[in-house]
């Protein structure tokens, strides 16, 4: 048993029937097997949880997978604002929404997030939550548009930033890697973030926009 092994055993519910259903209907659509893991929703749960949260954002939606971890975090009058590029994912992630008891307190935004987190700033909305998780490339991007976007204290999450281990390994400058280096670098020495990055899953970044 490795690390990974270890800590998904005792600290998440692989049982969570539900939870595999979601994870089946994505496969069954035929989309992308790029969920986060078991041990990165329950983290997301908790931080949701502990931040008190009552607005959040996540970018990318996928199936809804890792939005029924912000859901299960969030109060009762809680609140998730999804963007996601693909119509067809954001209709499954809905879907699995509702299923999953949420019906009413989640509005998806579809097509090019940055034209989405155009229009949220347009409305005048503010999170206290983020989670990144979609493009890599785009990255800084989302970044800069959340902290525009956060309440004071707000938790910035951004999930893949270890990339399997290559950010770390200085000689590996495939433009993918490079990118993700250099965003975890502009998170770490951010004069508006707190931040550390968490070695569960991918990478877990976490960041608190500072008051």
């Amino acid at each position: 048993m490795n690390q990974e092994e270890y800590i998904r055993s005792r600290f998440t519910n692989e049982e969570d029937e539900f939870l595999q259903s979601v994870l089946k209907s994505i496969e069954e659509k035929g989309m992308p097997a790029i969920s986060v893991p078991p041990e990165n929703g329950k983290m997301i749960t908790l931080l949701t949880k502990i931040s008190r949260a009552k607005e959040a954002l996540e970018v990318g939606a996928l199936g809804g997978y890792s939005g029924i971890h912000i859901m299960r975090g969030l109060p009762d009058n809680g609140h998730l604002t999804s963007l996601e590029l693909n119509p067809e994912y954001a209709q499954l992630a809905g879907n699995n929404l509702v299923k999953a008891g949420f019906e009413g307190r989640v509005t998806y935004y579809t097509g090019e997030a940055l034209d989405s987190f155009e229009k949220l700033t347009t409305e005048g909305k503010k999170f206290d939550l983020f989670l990144i998780d979609a493009d890599k490339r785009n990255y800084e991007n989302y970044l800069d548009r959340a902290i525009e976007l956060a309440n004071p204290g707000a938790i910035i999450l951004a999930d893949n930033t270890l990339w399997r281990g290559r950010v770390y390994d200085f000689e590996d400058h495939d433009k993918l890697t490079v990118t993700i280096r250099e965003f975890n670098e502009k998170v770490a020495r951010h004069p508006n973030l707190e931040s550390l990055l968490l070695p569960i899953g991918d990478g877990l970044l976490l960041a608190r926009v500072k008051e």
